[in-house]
């Protein structure tokens, strides 16, 4: 089967800007050197953590120093609604769910030689596709995760080949699959295994707007 590598259109008025990553709290610094020291890291927490961010910033920094190739994974759930058939080909169906990685890429390199790289050297692969492959020389991230089944997860993860490092996002709380999520339940069956890095977010490492922070309080168990 042909790997699918990202190509999409860019915002030609973006300027090319060296990559360059600026921790916003304390609980930023202690993943980015869990990253580094772990070969499996897990980042649970609320919306607004910056788990996406962290763990795409820690991939394109690999892939520019270190020459990794970036492997995205994304289950493929909408969120209370159906959108019913996404014309397009497979590029054009999975788009609208690897947006915000996507994001986070645009504004850690914005335009030009290194998004040129990143973009060169980043494969989106569904999860369903992973079956047989082994995943060498890559940092390889399983965004939104809560929203992965345990045998998804198990698929996932025993994908992981030599040189390479897995990156698990997921907030337990805004799960779209219910019960059938295998999140929580990976991350205490790994917890405290070498070579497993696990951490979580509280709701005072929010780094979006303040009123998140508080509206996440006020609405929990609605």
């Amino acid at each position: 089967m042909k790997k699918k590598t990202v190509k999409r259109d860019m915002n030609k008025t973006k300027k090319e800007r060296k990559f360059h990553i600026e921790f916003q709290n304390s609980s930023q610094r202690l993943a980015w050197a869990m990253f580094q020291k772990q070969d499996v890291t897990f980042l649970s927490g609320d919306a607004g953590t910056a788990k996406t961010y962290l763990a795409t910033a820690f991939a394109i920094h690999e892939c520019l120093q270190n020459r990794k190739k970036i492997v995205i994974c994304r289950p493929i759930v909408q969120a209370g609604e159906s959108l019913g058939y996404l014309p397009g080909d497979f590029q054009e169906k999975v788009d609208p769910y690897m947006r915000p990685i996507y994001d986070s890429i645009d504004k850690l390199v914005g335009a030009g030689e290194q998004m040129k790289k990143v973009e060169g050297n980043t494969e989106v692969a569904p999860i369903a596709f992973l079956r047989g492959r082994t995943l060498d020389n890559s940092i390889c991230i399983l965004d939104e995760a809560q929203n992965a089944t345990t045998t998804q997860l198990v698929l996932f993860l025993s994908r992981l080949g030599k040189n390479s490092k897995m990156i698990i996002t997921g907030d337990p709380a805004q799960s779209d699959i219910g019960k059938e999520s295998g999140f929580t339940k990976v991350v205490d069956a790994l917890d405290a295994l070498p070579g497993i890095g696990i951490m979580k977010f509280s709701k005072e490492d929010i780094v979006r707007h303040p009123l998140v922070n508080s509206m996440l309080e006020k609405l929990k168990g609605i």
